[in-house]
């Protein structure tokens, strides 16, 4: 399975590492995933999600505001 965020598609991203010396070699940020667990009132049923940090921020805001994942 790809390292990718089911909700919001963000995925490891890519650049360099520069050196005090302007060297520079390339190097990869990975991003923070975790497995959540989100009850799905359509189905009446949870759902374990990969997502990341980021985006539970933005889901717990969502669920305080009464909106559905």
């Amino acid at each position: 399975m790809a390292r990718q965020c089911v909700k919001t598609g963000r995925k490891t991203a890519f650049g360099n590492t520069r050196s005090h010396s302007l060297r520079h070699t390339r190097r990869t940020w990975k991003i923070n995933l975790q497995k959540k667990r989100v009850f799905d009132p359509t189905t009446g049923a949870y759902k374990t999600l990969r997502v990341s940090t980021a985006y539970l921020r933005t889901l717990a805001k969502r669920m305080a505001a009464g909106k559905s994942a």
